[in-house]
């Protein structure tokens, strides 16, 4: 019996140590996962910060073009108010039959957009360019005849310095719309990788979440089997403590029976050794 529950015994410490050793390795497990889960939150946390400071150059540069913008369309308007007088003068004069020089100036205007904006073969740009030089040789040629007239000149003079600011303007308008679009693109990145890490992050601790379940279920078994070894070694315990009992008291026994043969030897007149002595004081016979 006390061998079978020694084998047994041996087969639940067996199971113990390897309840034991996934506990350990799934513990490890969930600590790695629940690192990589940090770090990705954190990371997450940095681009989304990112993403706010590019929304907030954004916006700032997005309210300074609509700023420019309101400068830039004043001087225009303020151009425009001239250009309409210079025109009227010319039809009051009937001096200049060719084009007004403010439908000129729109049309000159036109021509670059397309020429910034469009695409064309080196013939075509070439031919644009060519467009423009000559209606710009005619606002010019226009503007030199009305120069004549002081009054004129002065409203020329006053319609080009408002029509540069405008056009320095738009440049600026343009520059600053960059930036805006820059910062957007960027912001729009940010959170592209702010959503990809707390994606990766939310994979990472559900993936902790298992590990440390797993792991918990694995402690538990093991605690289930140490209870177990407690009982095995109880009982293991109490039984060799009893078989050794049995075995002291038949060795007592034996030592008395044979006491008692040598005491009986010794009345009988036959001669004792030390040890046989010894023996029968052990009995307590002598």
């Amino acid at each position: 019996m006390l061998n079978d529950l020694m084998e047994k015994r041996k087969k639940i410490l067996a199971e113990s140590e390897q309840h034991k050793n996934s506990r350990n390795d799934l513990n490890a497990a969930a600590s790695k996962f629940a690192r990589e889960r940090n770090t990705l939150n954190n990371q997450t946390r940095e681009y989304v910060e990112e993403a706010q400071k590019n929304k907030d150059l954004r916006d700032k540069y997005n309210q300074e073009v609509l700023d420019l913008k309101a400068q830039r369309n004043d001087l225009n308007d303020k151009a425009n108010a001239f250009f309409e007088e210079i025109e009227a003068f010319k039809k009051e004069h009937g001096s200049l039959k060719n084009r007004g020089i403010k439908e000129l100036q729109k049309q000159i205007e036109f021509m670059e957009y397309r020429q910034q904006t469009e695409v064309f073969t080196t013939d075509k740009e070439r031919e644009l360019i060519e467009k423009i030089k000559q209606m710009r040789s005619q606002v010019k040629e226009q503007e030199t005849e009305l120069e004549q007239n002081k009054e004129m000149r002065t409203k020329i003079t006053e319609a080009r310095d408002y029509r540069k600011g405008a056009s320095d303007l738009h440049a600026k308008v343009t520059e600053v719309a960059e930036l805006a679009q820059k910062h957007h693109d960027l912001m729009v990145e940010s959170y592209r990788k702010a959503d990809k890490s707390r994606e990766a992050a939310d994979a990472s601790h559900k993936n902790f979440v298992e590990s440390q379940e797993s792991a918990d279920s694995e402690h538990k078994s093991f605690i289930a089997c140490q209870k177990e070894l407690r009982d095995y070694d109880k009982v293991i315990s109490g039984l060799r403590k009893k078989t050794k009992k049995v075995k002291v008291t038949k060795e007592q026994k034996a030592v008395r029976q044979e006491a008692e043969h040598l005491f009986k030897n010794f009345r009988a007149g036959e001669k004792l050794t030390t040890d046989d002595i010894l023996l029968l004081q052990r009995s307590k016979l002598i």
